[in-house]
């Protein structure tokens, strides 16, 4: 009985020590997105059907997250989607404090204004929160399990896009940026970032960098996975300007060019989700 009481202890320290790393994860990657300006008038104007996608989406991100490194490695995907909701509560959380510690949420500013504030910031910082545990409680030597086959890695691309590129989608500067890019500079854009991915993941020899996969060779993993991670991040660009409601007054060339602007950050996003999860 005191051996069991003991175990006992010791898991419920073991958790809390983590949920302690998801909470540094949560407010580190939460406090770019806490403190633009943009983030919090988005949450006024955020219709309820985009924002409600966006936290269906993005709680589907954590789970897929937490499948590779959660607070506690996950033995199915019921137990990733579990993780995924204590870190979106986290999320929650650590972003709503920062909000409030700023003086952005306030009782005057309505429940409605500050739950859309506080939605749209947590699933960033959930992702922070889930990749906490990867980057703060590694142990030396230890051993993660490899899931990561050619659709799982193209979701790190993903979710990587999508972190990066809602930190900076919010901004004017994005509009501005494409405005006023000329034609060429902007493909020269698009090959840099597409370079740069490739790079990154499977080139320059970061610590946790990609192998080439086994079998294929340099062409076949450019067009496989590089190719394909910039083609997501451009798709991931598009939704994160949509989200945001950048494509309701802009063109249909206009947004071209602003998913382009975009999916440069994106691309740096996709490329180091990897290294990081």
């Amino acid at each position: 009985m005191t051996e069991q009481s003991a175990a006992d202890r010791g898991g419920n320290r073991a958790y809390a020590v983590s949920l302690a790393r998801g909470m540094a994860g949560a407010l580190i990657f939460a406090f770019p997105l806490v403190m633009t300006m943009e983030m919090w008038s988005i949450g006024f104007s955020v219709t309820p059907g985009r924002l409600l996608l966006f936290l269906v989406l993005g709680l589907g991100v954590l789970a897929g997250l937490a499948y590779y490194s959660g607070f506690e490695p996950a033995a199915d995907w019921l137990d990733a989607l579990l993780d995924a909701l204590g870190a979106f509560a986290i999320g929650l959380v650590g972003s709503g404090l920062l909000l409030w510690l700023f003086g952005i949420v306030t009782p005057e500013l309505g429940w409605r204004a500050a739950v859309g504030m506080v939605a749209l910031q947590a699933v960033p910082a959930g992702m922070g929160a889930v990749a906490a545990r990867r980057q703060f409680g590694a142990r030396d030597g230890e051993a993660r399990e490899d899931r990561a086959g050619y659709p799982a890695q193209l979701f790190l691309m993903v979710a990587g896009a999508l972190f990066l590129a809602f930190n900076v989608a919010p901004t004017e500067e994005v509009l501005l940026i494409a405005l006023r890019m000329q034609p060429w500079p902007l493909v020269g854009l698009m090959g840099l970032s597409l370079l740069l991915l490739h790079l990154l993941v499977y080139t320059i020899g970061f610590a946790g960098q990609e192998q080439r996969p086994e079998g294929a060779g340099a062409w076949r993993t450019f067009c496989a996975y590089s190719l394909a991670g910039y083609g997501l991040a451009l798709a991931v660009s598009f939704y994160a300007l949509w989200t945001f409601g950048r494509a309701d007054l802009a063109s249909l060339p206009m947004m071209a060019m602003a998913t382009v602007v975009l999916g440069f950050p994106a691309a740096l996003g996709a490329a180091i989700a990897r290294l990081v999860v």
